[in-house]
């Protein structure tokens, strides 16, 4: 059962209207903001923790982000922006090991 490149079995066009790749069409759930302390156990037994979900969780990210600051009409230098430093972030994350050997130390 192959479900690449089919919508989500929870959506309905009669009921959601036209598909949104952003949207997420399952049961709603308590926000994890709005979650207290003593809850978030429960909250996240309830997380559906399979592969599918989770790729179906980044889409929905990747696609908020697309609507947000790619895809407007006078879309700024934002996104290039975020692309610069998040590639900067993690290749310095990546080259850590050996950076922190060049370490300037005082020596008495």
């Amino acid at each position: 059962m192959v479900t690449i490149g089919q919508y989500p079995p929870e959506y309905d066009p009669k009921i959601h209207g036209p598909y949104d790749p952003a949207r997420f069409y399952g049961k709603p759930d308590t926000p994890f903001g709005q979650v207290k302390l003593n809850e978030v156990g429960s909250w996240l037994a309830r997380r559906n923790k399979s592969p599918q979900a989770i790729v179906g969780a980044i889409s929905r990210a990747y696609w908020r982000w697309q609507h947000k600051y790619v895809q407007p009409k006078r879309a700024g230098i934002a996104p290039f922006l975020h692309i610069v430093f998040g590639s900067m972030t993690f290749f310095y994350i990546l080259n850590y090991p050996r950076i922190s050997h060049h370490k300037n130390y005082k020596y008495h």
